[in-house]
């Protein structure tokens, strides 16, 4: 069983001065301990990670030592290990920042991190621009719209993205208040940047009677996506099936339906190619390798397209894979992740936990992959 690795991140010293009136923790956080106010960080984290208790099994945490991860997690019963260490009794934004550049070399599939505004910030600073994340909310001020509406929320999402629902990526902006001038009677609110979160992706696009999407509208709105997207000098390897056939067609141009086919600058320059034609024609060159979910079975590597083998992988580096389903096809798992089996299983356990599936313009969901 594939486990599906999250890393946690816990401010402990979020949400401290809202009980004590401070209009937020930023600087205060001593101060309100001092009088006595205690943090519910981790309280709210629990109540978030209590609905993936029946999951407990399918889950592997990366967390960062005591208060800031491991102590909630020990408790809880999870599988976790621990990365880094505390710089000092007292975590500090420094901490944060570490913990997500270790927790991102550690390449899990989603941060959750429990917080406020100021949380968010030292996340956005230290974050790469592909990496999910999700807020639980546990600060005195939520303006960013990186965080669940609630605690439960954030773990009712994860366990979707865990059980193969649909859950979209977008982008949340991080704002946050200028807490010493809101102490003044002043509310000034700076943009601080941008972070890549999940939400619930269902069908919300192309609806017709029914309820479901339409494959020709979808088909051609990713046309459209990969069209106003084209790199120069690059070389997009075109996998089998109908999926990427109908896109090739809504692009203009002739592909073989259950070959593999080679297209650059927009033009095809080689069709129903072998293994060695592949690793010739991508060996050395930059490249994107785009393939489908075999509908009903979910495998996206080593079904119907062994050209594309454990070297031509290789050549073409697995940040450089794009998978395109719609999200009709997704649904046809019934929750099953999309599934990988090259043949090499050093590389097979290369693959992410969740792949980044384009079902739509500029629509991105994430999807659990099983190696």
């Amino acid at each position: 069983m594939t486990l599906f690795h999250i890393g946690l991140i816990i401010n402990p010293l979020a949400g401290l001065g809202g009980p004590a009136g401070f209009k937020g923790s930023d600087g205060m956080a001593q101060t309100a301990m001092a009088q006595g106010f205690e943090a519910k960080s981790a309280l709210r984290t629990k109540t978030a990670l209590e609905v993936l208790l029946p999951l407990r099994e399918r889950v592997h945490f990366v967390a960062f030592p005591g208060a800031m991860g491991e102590d909630l997690l020990r408790e809880m019963g999870f599988n976790y290990e621990i990365v880094g260490t505390l710089t000092s009794a007292v975590t500090s934004a420094a901490d944060t920042r570490q913990a997500v550049h270790l927790l991102q070399d550690a390449g899990v599939a989603l941060i959750l991190f429990a917080g406020g505004d100021g949380t968010a910030r030292d996340v956005c600073e230290a974050v790469r621009p592909d990496q999910p994340v999700l807020g639980i909310p546990a600060g005195v001020k939520i303006q960013s719209g990186v965080y669940a509406i609630s605690p439960r929320a954030a773990g009712e999402l994860t366990a979707r993205l865990i059980q193969g629902g649909l859950v979209r990526l977008a982008s949340g902006e991080v704002r946050d208040i200028d807490e010493s001038a809101l102490r003044e009677g002043r509310v000034t609110a700076r943009w601080y940047g941008e972070l890549t979160v999940p939400e619930e992706g269902g069908f919300v696009q192309h609806v017709k009677q029914g309820g479901m999407e339409s494959e020709e509208l979808v088909l051609n709105d990713l046309a459209d996506w990969l069209r106003d997207s084209w790199e120069e000098g690059v070389r997009y390897v075109f996998g089998p099936g109908s999926t990427l056939h109908g896109l090739a067609e809504n692009l203009g141009l002739q592909t073989t339906l259950l070959g593999v086919d080679v297209i650059e600058n927009g033009l095809v320059i080689a069709t129903d190619v072998n293994e060695h034609q592949l690793y010739e024609l991508v060996d050395g060159r930059p490249a994107r390798l785009l393939v489908t979910a075999i509908g009903g079975q979910g495998h996206i590597i080593g079904r119907g397209n062994q050209q594309i083998s454990p070297r031509v992988l290789r050549a073409i580096g697995l940040e450089n894979i794009r998978v395109i389903a719609t999200k009709r096809k997704l649904a046809t798992l019934e929750g099953r992740p999309l599934l990988v089996d090259s043949g090499d299983v050093s590389l097979d356990d290369s693959f992410p936990d969740v792949a980044r599936v384009w079902a739509g313009y500029k629509e991105e969901l994430l999807y659990p992959v099983s190696k």
